[in-house]
């Protein structure tokens, strides 16, 4: 088939008119399915139930002596580090053990950046200007807590190996306003690039003009993988940063929230000694310390890194053949016309959509009157504002198999027939 661009606008009117009966047919349908956010489905939280069985009222709740119902051990049980640390390849002395939340993680290093500086560096409250570097399109969440605190967000392209280095080190290594990085290396949020390893080398060796600039490195999806056979892999940013000269340059995120129960699991903070001391100097006045039961039910399901790797193919199982379905539909529908393009992710939990230039949030809208509900066009950028209007995200993961190809459906004809609005709209 041609690209639309070629076809003549008699053409286009008829094919036009042909997908607008087709999407009245679809909207008939009665779907109404949200695909907003990248949440597990119902059968793959299954898989995760015998973690509630590790521990009963008659369970031992002490492991090596350390009494888990009890106060102590502010930043997690050493066997949940040692997890952890064996997942991430660090060691277990660079582990924080948090609670349920990554973000929470996150949100709480800005802040605490913010009222209290960077290891007795002067608080960002008191200095005149903040700025962070955010590689788009990249996760909303993120976005939203600098936003929040009024840092200044500054785009830095997203390539297919990483971000734009040379725009990155031009701003670390001369602005001393940029404070740090939004970083997702591994299968991003929502392109599922991962990082070169010259991308993370070059990261490693920037030098900042801020002596509080740090890598905010969110290892979140760690071992998402799709494929056994296809699977990327990144070089660990802690010893690179050493090895660099900058041991105290990076904060790394990881959590089992989409390990095992969303919201339910453990996360934890990785960063260099110097760092994670400045780090409980809070925690000691913040908490007494975070669910060492739920640390402990994590250690014994699955006791040891392999069984943590065992555990996610079967998530592969389920998130594989719904990846395959969403970019088949794209390959046999839209990839020939010429009116959209995407990549091929081997893990992580999304495939980034680019339309053509301002069609995101008409394609968008018309699939939401169709009712599907997709991720909201712009949310992938800084304040929501995706400059060229172009990039959707798609989240496979909570749909039934049946459901998300009579949702691809949906999203094609709205590609589709919003495509042709713009190519005739600019024929005009």
């Amino acid at each position: 088939m041609k690209p639309y661009k070629e076809w003549s606008e008699e053409q286009l009117v008829k094919e036009y008119q042909s997908l607008l009966e087709q999407f009245e047919e679809v909207k008939a349908g009665g779907l109404s399915l949200d695909m907003s956010r990248g949440k597990p489905s119902a059968a793959q939280v299954e898989i995760s139930r015998g973690l509630l069985d590790v521990l009963t009222s008659t369970s031992d709740l002490t492991e090596n002596g350390l009494d888990c119902c009890n106060y102590g051990y502010l930043d997690g049980i050493p066997e949940a580090k040692e997890l952890i640390a064996d997942i991430v390849e660090v060691e277990p002395e660079n582990v924080i053990i948090y609670g349920n939340s990554s973000l929470n993680v996150m949100y709480d290093q800005i802040s605490r950046s913010w009222s209290h500086g960077v290891m007795g560096h002067t608080p960002w409250c008191r200095q005149e200007k903040v700025k962070f570097l955010c590689p788009v399109p990249g996760y909303d969440r993120h976005f939203a807590i600098t936003e929040w605190f009024g840092i200044e967000m500054i785009n830095i392209p997203l390539n297919d190996d990483g971000p734009d280095m040379d725009l990155v080190e031009k701003y670390v290594n001369n602005d001393p306003t940029v404070k740090g990085i939004w970083c997702v290396p591994k299968y991003s949020n929502p392109t599922g690039t991962s990082y070169s390893d010259e991308t993370v080398r070059r990261m490693a060796a920037l030098k900042p003009a801020a002596p509080d600039f740090r890598l905010y490195w969110d290892n979140a999806y760690n071992v998402h993988h799709l494929y056994d056979d296809r699977q990327d892999e990144i070089l660990e940013i802690l010893h690179c940063c050493e090895e660099a000269g900058n041991p105290d340059m990076v904060y790394k995120f990881f959590s089992t929230s989409k390990i095992t129960f969303p919201g339910s699991g453990i996360a934890a903070l990785i960063a260099s000694k110097a760092n994670l001391e400045d780090v409980r100097r809070q925690l000691r006045i913040q908490t007494i310390g975070y669910d060492k039961l739920n640390m402990l039910r994590h250690v014994r399901f699955f006791r040891d890194e392999v069984g943590v790797r065992e555990h996610m193919k079967k998530h592969a199982a389920f998130l594989r053949p719904k990846f395959e379905i969403v970019l088949s539909t794209l390959e046999r529908e839209i990839r020939d016309l010429e009116i959209g393009t995407w990549i091929r992710p081997r893990g992580g939990y999304f495939v980034s959509f680019n339309s053509l230039p301002g069609c995101a949030k008409a394609i968008v809208a018309r699939a939401k009157e169709a009712g599907l509900v997709l991720t909201g066009a712009g949310a992938t950028y800084p304040y929501g504002k995706d400059p060229e209007d172009s990039n959707i995200r798609i989240a496979p993961s909570y749909p039934t198999e049946e459901e998300l190809i009579h949702a691809m459906k949906v999203f094609v004809l709205a590609v589709k027939l919003v495509s042709i609005e713009k190519i005739l709209a600019l024929a005009v």
